[in-house]
């Protein structure tokens, strides 16, 4: 008779889903990790996990990691892609695929938790931060994709137990995307994009999936979205002072002006088309950091499953740039 409940985790090798799985581990779920045979699968190195490396495309492999399974978490996603297919592929076919497996498995499926993203909202504005209930007004294409694959799982919310959570910008050990501020912070030098203050969440990885947890496991959380967000919204003066502190370092702050983001952005994109790999400064993300507030209110996670940020910024930071110190990363 099975007494250990089983998670499964797409994306499990990546950042969020790495830390996803640590916290499911420290709750005594058995765990599954669904990868790529392609997959790094250093942060899941030496962990009581069992590794399917059928991708998101193999129903057979699919069908085998879902067997008896309590709590699907989709973490994977794309969020570079160099087209608008790529985009759409790897957001809305990959997450049809996973709903459809789990509707073969839905006498045993508690919850089927899908990470979203704060894009499919769009910007605030300024003191107006985005809630569930704001109309979505995505800015990018991987907003849109998103965006879609929320559509597509709302309308499962009657055969399958769903929950959608939304991120904002995260932060944390094993981060490569904002690790590239804190390289260069490192370094003596920092960029502020434009010259108006910019106003933001963040919020640090181990809050992050501490909340995707809490809402697999709420009845209330059953069919509806959550923001799962720091509690407070940060300026990057704010975040370049506590990064000071902490790095013990005073940066040369070179503010570039918007115009200039999308000339390099145009040019990083333009040579992509010889690479294999998107360019990690595209239009889309040039849309994305122009913009100058990227707020959003987590009250209802707080209200609904007692949701709450527990690592402040300053706490965050330090725990991440020691991290990142102890690799030898910076």
């Amino acid at each position: 008779m099975q007494t250990q409940e089983i998670a499964v985790v797409t994306g499990a090798n990546g950042f969020v889903g790495s830390h996803l799985v640590d916290n499911l581990l420290s709750k005594g779920l058995e765990v599954r990790c669904i990868v790529r045979k392609s997959s790094n699968l250093k942060w899941l190195d030496k962990k009581n996990v069992k590794i399917f490396d059928s991708g998101l495309f193999d129903k057979e492999g699919l069908r085998e990691a879902f067997k008896g399974a309590n709590y699907i978490y989709h973490v994977a996603g794309v969020v570079k892609s160099k087209t608008k297919e790529g985009y759409f592929r790897g957001n809305v076919e990959t997450t049809r695929n996973l709903l459809e497996v789990a509707i073969e498995n839905s006498t045993t499926i508690k919850r089927f938790l899908v990470v979203s993203s704060q894009t499919v909202s769009g910007p605030s504005t300024k003191g107006n931060p985005v809630n569930e209930e704001t109309k979505c007004n995505p800015i990018t294409t991987y907003g849109r994709s998103k965006l879609e694959e929320e559509k597509l799982v709302l309308s499962y919310k009657d055969k399958l137990p769903i929950t959608i959570c939304r991120a904002p910008a995260v932060y944390g050990e094993r981060d490569t995307e904002i690790f590239i501020y804190f390289n260069t912070f490192s370094k003596g030098l920092t960029t502020t994009i434009g010259f108006e203050k910019k106003e933001l969440s963040l919020i640090h990885v181990v809050d992050l999936v501490e909340g995707f947890y809490l809402a697999a496991m709420s009845e209330k959380a059953k069919g509806e979205i959550y923001f799962i967000s720091s509690e407070k919204y940060y300026t990057w003066q704010e975040i370049n002072s506590i990064t000071a502190r902490v790095l013990n370092k005073k940066p040369v702050i070179v503010k570039v002006p918007h115009f200039l983001v999308y000339t390099i952005a145009s040019c990083a994109q333009s040579i992509s088309i010889f690479s294999s790999k998107p360019a990690t400064l595209n239009i889309e993300k040039a849309k994305d950091i122009t913009r100058q507030y990227w707020t959003c209110d987590t009250s209802k996670a707080m209200n609904d499953f007692g949701y709450r940020q527990k690592i402040s910024i300053e706490e965050g930071i330090k725990r991440t740039c020691d991290w990142y110190k102890q690799m030898k990363w910076i």
